[in-house]
């Protein structure tokens, strides 16, 4: 095409634009979009220099702003193209459009400026785009932003060992399909809030969640071998005393060796398969498991049928069920408050009231008050003097109870002790002894085993003052 031929057709498409651009809703869209535009550079440049926490100050600038910036934009044709059809419709549409009565060199700087702010949108878009999506993958957005849904499950995370870890480094991973299938699901969950149609409790996302070894073996090497680890449990009897009562075990934690599979981890790290009927994952049938070269299927003894149900290849998950978002039992939470010093073993009973108390407080308004006040009465009526001596305790044991009780507790989403289950260890829930309950037998008569000493050698188990202790100098 000629230059002539250029300089003709951008006369004309001046002329549209000058003549249906005289209507309000063209008219709307530019104020909106030069508006909005000017509040997003200032609001960019305000968090460049101070980063707020406030989730709600976040959805404004990066995504309400920027839709309300496209709105605009979206307009302006819009205008165009309604005016256009109104003239047309009613026979006034007028061919040529008439002469745009301006200098040459004039018409030519208003292309100029045209294109330049429509380079400008499109720049103001992109970053816009690149900062929703960068926002999305916040902790502030996934934590604080669904503030009752998300408030347990980011509360729990803020103390646990991945505290430093963020949200989407474990829940999506490196790659744009699982990021995409991330911001799907996404959208389904923000139309649940939106409607209050959210699971209460929600549901631990076992089954959308990414394989362990896209995420979780990015940073803990599998195959690694480690020896054996010498781990310190202690907790207190619920005697007048709260004598302490400490269990130690040697950890086969294993892994991989020249000699091969060893351990806990490397036994687990042979291919293996289970079924098992629900996401919670607490009942498991057939187990089906790599000896060596020869694949072994466990059966559930007894059971009239097969179970029916999810077929899973056994990864990290399985047993760090909740590496993240871990809730404590009453037991293990005083337990470890007595030990930490923040509940005074001084008092007497008070491992076993403190339990008490909190398995009987449900939690809502008053719950700090009520549980200050089951302790106050319980060491008034049965031990003045103490109480008269060592009230402070009393009430620094009734904050830290209220604390205990705040993040482990939260009737709004119908979360309460024990809703949700750590598959690490036995103790608490079944975990281990899922399959490694004697009862999962191959066709040759080979048991998953149930002994101990398959996992941990037991030093001590509850005793007072294990003499393994000072001979290990701890």
């Amino acid at each position: 095409m000629s230059p002539i031929e250029n300089s003709s057709r951008l006369l004309r498409w001046t002329r549209a634009a000058a003549f249906l651009g005289r209507n309000a809703l063209t008219l709307l869209g530019a104020i909106i979009t030069t508006s909005t535009a000017f509040t997003l550079i200032v609001f960019w440049m305000s968090s460049a220099f101070r980063p707020s926490q406030n989730p709600y100050q976040g959805l404004l600038g990066f995504f309400l702003l920027p839709g309300v910036f496209a709105f605009g934009l979206a307009l302006m044709p819009i205008g165009l193209w309604f005016r256009r059809h109104k003239l047309k419709k009613a026979g006034e549409l007028p061919d040529p459009y008439p002469e745009v009565d301006l200098p040459a060199g004039f018409v030519k700087k208003v292309l100029f400026a045209f294109g330049g702010l429509t380079l400008v949108n499109v720049v103001i878009l992109g970053y816009a785009t690149y900062s929703g999506v960068h926002y999305m993958d916040s902790q502030a957005f996934c934590g604080k932003t669904c503030h009752t849904v998300m408030a347990p499950e980011y509360n729990a995370y803020q103390r646990s060992a991945h505290s430093r870890v963020t949200c989407v480094q474990c829940h999506i991973g490196p790659g744009a399909s699982w990021a995409v299938k991330a911001k799907i699901s996404g959208t389904r969950q923000l139309f649940a809030v939106g409607l209050g149609t959210y699971s209460r409790p929600i549901l631990s996302p076992v089954r959308e969640l990414r394989p362990a070894r896209d995420t979780c073996e990015q940073c803990h090497w599998p195959e690694k071998f480690h020896d054996q680890r010498i781990v310190v449990k202690k907790k207190y009897a619920d005697d007048e005393a709260n004598t302490p009562l400490t269990t130690i075990l040697a950890l086969k934690v294993g892994g991989r060796t020249a000699a091969g599979p060893t351990g806990i981890h490397g036994r687990h790290l042979q291919e293996t398969t289970y079924v098992t009927k629900d996401h919670t994952r607490q009942e498991i049938g057939a187990v089906t498991y790599r000896d060596g070269k020869e694949l072994v299927t466990y059966e559930v003894a007894g059971a009239k049928e097969p179970m029916k149900g999810e077929v899973r290849t056994m990864d990290c998950v399985d047993c760090h069920n909740r590496p993240s978002h871990i809730f404590e039992q009453p037991e293990q939470a005083v337990d470890r408050a007595i030990t930490e010093g923040r509940i005074s073993r001084e008092l007497p009973f008070i491992r076993k009231t403190s339990v008490a108390a909190l398995k009987a407080e449900l939690g809502g308004p008053g719950t700090a008050e009520r549980l200050n006040a089951t302790l106050t009465k319980f060491y008034q009526e049965g031990y003045a003097e103490v109480f008269r001596k060592s009230r402070n305790l009393v009430e620094a044991a009734a904050v830290e109870l209220a604390a205990i009780h705040a993040r482990n507790v939260y009737p709004e989403m119908k979360l309460t002790w024990g809703t949700y289950r750590s598959n690490l260890g036995h103790e608490e829930t079944p975990g281990c002894f899922r399959c490694h309950d004697g009862n999962h037998t191959s066709a040759s008569g080979k048991t998953i085993t149930p002994e101990c000493d398959a996992c941990h050698t037991i030093m001590a188990q509850d005793e007072e003052n294990p003499k393994i202790l000072a001979d290990l100098g701890m």
